[in-house]
């Protein structure tokens, strides 16, 4: 029996019970005066449906909003911080449930960061601010596909991070793709396969392979063409992303606890049930990177040319401009690069991975980004990033430092009810998001949480586009290096454009033009040697 169906049945005998005893002795009359009101509030917690915790937890639930009413005052002194020092929990929580919600999400009383902390960031703004775009209705859209794609895809600047189902509850899949589709923007699979709750609302995927192949796998793990083809030309399916790596753990697989791992999960991955799953570290179709171009290609072919890109957190940069070179060697190249930095998030890693291994977003992002510069092919791919992408200035940040679009996931999650309570690979998540335990996935209510991802990602886009025009840009290729400054000592402020210069035109293909920074890396073996 669920706990929400035993709370009803003892509240009931309770009632009968208290009742039943007051023909004899009328003082306890009282008592069913004091339970009464308890029992009433209980059983509303559990039919109501936007407060998930009070939902799951009936009640009980209750104090959680009576701290969080308070916390401002009462936590002031034990904020959690980022690696700059910035207050970064609490605050951007508060953001991301006021957007998703729909209410005001302006802060009072100033700044709430430390504007002399070494790492502190800002945005130029200009003395000859554009027109607020508050009102604007139709976004900028990113077209994706390069001249061998034939079904280029015309995507949102933000967009779902990659989650498999499994790592997600149902419920939280079908929240976020019926929000991606009520706000035109894309759900990116995760790893873990296409699940019926990806298809019933309709909204736009991106399906990512993964080393483990789930749902294009034969029986000994190694790929399947037939079964990739099959979801692939899915009209739903608008675009294709190779998962190289997470940020979250590098070099290591997808872990699937085997609390989480159902038979319908174990079905639609093509795996065995209940047993713990770890995705092997590396890709078993290809072993080169002229093999991976190869199969790059292959897929795009057998999707009947839908965009084909790759993600990755960069680790050692010559494998990178091995890629780079196997590009230009073969002719064959991605529709986009999806760059993921080593600070993002996840449901289960090892704590060393976690801390310990990955190039964060900036320096990976800007490495990628000058790197396609030098071999001439920039032009020719898309970038996009993920890893703690939650405000329109962390989208701002990394326009300017060279991506063309964002993906999150953190703030997508915060935005359906998560609160971060760290649960995830214990299957016990009390708000239903990453958990698998029907008692505590009821309590996620799909039509509540699905206009929330959309208001969510509505409004950051909109901060976005304010900050853009409140720095007197009217066009997105505007946003550079130069425009963002970072204080990098009590009394030195850089921009980023001081700090990375821009990398010059095809410089990497010349041995005479090389920067310092690279020639290092043009010591080792070269594929096009």
């Amino acid at each position: 029996m669920k706990a929400r169906e035993l709370f009803i049945l003892v509240s009931v005998i309770v009632i009968v019970v208290i009742v039943g005893i007051s023909f004899f002795w009328l003082p306890i009359l009282w008592l069913f005066l004091a339970v009464g009101p308890l029992v009433m509030m209980g059983i509303f917690d559990i039919l109501q449906k936007k407060h998930t915790i009070r939902r799951n937890f009936p009640l009980i639930g209750r104090f959680r909003y009576v701290l969080e009413s308070i916390r401002p005052e009462i936590m002031q002194y034990f904020v959690e911080t980022d690696t700059e020092g910035r207050p970064l929990n609490r605050i951007l929580r508060s953001v991301v449930y006021r957007r998703a919600k729909g209410e005001n999400d302006t802060e009072p009383f100033g700044t709430q960061m430390d504007l002399y902390h070494s790492g502190y960031e800002w945005l130029e703004h200009s003395m000859y601010a554009k027109v607020n775009p508050k009102h604007i209705t139709e976004f900028p859209r990113l077209m994706i596909g390069g001249k061998d794609c034939k079904q280029p895809y015309s995507s949102s600047l933000l967009n779902i991070s990659a989650m498999s189902f499994g790592s997600l509850s149902k419920n939280a899949v079908l929240a976020l793709n019926k929000g991606a589709k009520m706000g035109n923007f894309a759900h990116n699979t995760g790893e873990g396969g296409i699940s019926e709750y990806h298809l019933e609302h309709g909204g736009d995927l991106i399906w990512q392979v993964g080393t483990g192949y789930f749902g294009c796998r034969n029986d000994d793990g190694t790929f399947n063409e037939k079964t990739f083809r099959e979801n692939a030309t899915r009209p739903q399916v608008k675009m294709i992303e190779i998962k190289l790596s997470q940020g979250a753990k590098p070099g290591h697989g997808g872990i699937l606890p085997a609390i989480k791992n159902t038979e319908e999960i174990a079905k639609i991955r093509h795996i065995k049930p209940h047993i713990a799953v770890h995705s092997p570290p590396s890709h078993s179709a290809f072993s080169d990177p002229i093999e991976f171009m190869h199969f790059i290609k292959k897929l795009r072919e057998l999707s009947d040319g839908k965009p084909v890109g790759f993600k990755l957190c960069v680790g050692r940069k010559q494998e990178f401009m091995d890629f780079c070179e196997a590009m230009v060697y073969t002719g064959i190249k991605p529709d986009f690069i999806t760059v993921d930095g080593g600070e993002g998030g996840t449901g289960a890693a090892p704590m060393e991975f976690s801390n310990s291994m990955g190039m964060p977003l900036r320096e990976g992002l800007i490495f990628v980004h000058d790197t396609l510069v030098g071999f001439n092919l920039r032009d020719d791919i898309k970038v996009i990033v993920a890893g703690k992408i939650i405000t329109g200035f962390h989208m701002a940040r990394a326009l300017a430092l060279g991506a063309d679009g964002c993906n999150s996931a953190r703030g997508m999650m915060l935005s359906i009810g998560c609160i971060q309570a760290l649960q995830c690979n214990n299957n016990t998540c009390p708000t239903g998001v990453t958990t698998q335990n029907p008692s505590l996935v009821r309590g996620l209510v799909v039509d509540d949480k699905a206009p929330r991802a959309h208001r969510y990602h509505e409004a950051t886009i909109h901060s976005f586009l304010e900050l853009i025009a409140a720095a007197g840009l009217t066009e997105l290729n505007e946003l550079n290096r130069s425009l963002i400054h970072k204080r990098v000592g009590l009394y030195n402020v850089q921009t980023y454009e001081e700090i990375y210069p821009y990398m010059v035109p095809g410089s990497l293909l010349d041995i005479a033009n090389i920067p310092e920074s690279y020639k290092k890396f043009f010591q080792l073996t070269r594929i096009m040697r």
